[in-house]
């Protein structure tokens, strides 16, 4: 097996464990927003930014990693390509 194929799995396994139980309230929350709405209150602006808050984060910590790891890569490409244009 591989390091990479390894490590995906270890990966896996890791947040497999990590999760931990969660006692969701969606239909608690929607009726509060609701009735918050109905009489004027900006909770429920509250909530949904919120929901858009915990919705992008993943999402933007694993865009920057990616872009991290896209820029070193193709640096080093490039430190590559110029050594064996050096050697020639």
């Amino acid at each position: 097996m591989s390091k990479r194929t390894t490590g995906i799995i270890l990966l896996f396994i890791l947040m497999v464990i990590s999760v931990s139980s969660a006692m969701a309230q969606c239909a608690m929350c929607t009726a509060v927003a609701d009735e918050a709405s109905k009489n004027g209150s900006t909770a429920a602006d509250g909530i949904n930014k919120g929901v858009l808050y915990l919705f992008l984060s993943p999402y933007l910590i694993v865009g920057t990693i990616g872009f991290i790891w896209w820029r070193s890569r193709r640096k080093a490409q490039e430190m590559l390509a110029k050594e064996s244009l050096a050697q020639n």
